[in-house]
């Protein structure tokens, strides 16, 4: 079956079955491999995307259900103001270690960022609870927050 999806700006449309979730139409279809698989049950946030400004785990989404919907990926979303600063502080502050799971963890923080400008530790730590981090660099995440937060400031 078709579907038109609209990533990243630009209009897809695809092959796939209703029911596939969204994360294997964009890795598999759209060869957009930024977007990790990491437990396939929405907990680890490895898959996270944007659905019309809003996180959401693409692994348990389906296609037919964002079919209208703007979605954008990591691939884009340094496009974004909250984007460009959290991909800065990542950069400045050097939190990622190994980074498979740093493209969910930078998508929910521009969420955060995008509708809380400065959130304290109690409210990063509440938002982002849900991204998993092997290697557990928590604290670096929340600093990077923190300094895309003053980014953004000015």
């Amino acid at each position: 079956m078709s579907f038109v999806l609209k990533l990243n700006g630009i209009e897809h449309t695809v092959d796939a079955e209703p029911g596939t979730p969204l994360l294997w139409v964009i890795r598999d279809e759209l060869k957009m491999t930024g977007t990790k698989f990491g437990c396939g049950v929405a907990s680890c946030g490895a898959c996270t995307v944007h659905v019309d400004n809003e996180p959401t785990r693409s692994c348990q989404t389906y296609i037919e259900d964002v079919v209208g919907a703007e979605i954008t990926t990591i691939e884009a979303i340094g496009k974004t103001k909250a984007g460009a600063a959290v991909q800065q502080a990542w950069e400045e502050l050097d939190v990622v270690q190994c980074g498979y799971c740093q493209s969910g963890q930078i998508m929910s923080a521009v969420g955060l960022l995008t509708g809380n400008t400065k959130p304290n530790v109690e409210e990063i730590h509440d938002y982002m609870d849900g991204n998993a981090c092997r290697c557990a660099t928590y604290q670096r995440i929340r600093a990077g927050i923190q300094r895309a937060s003053e980014i953004m400031e000015g």
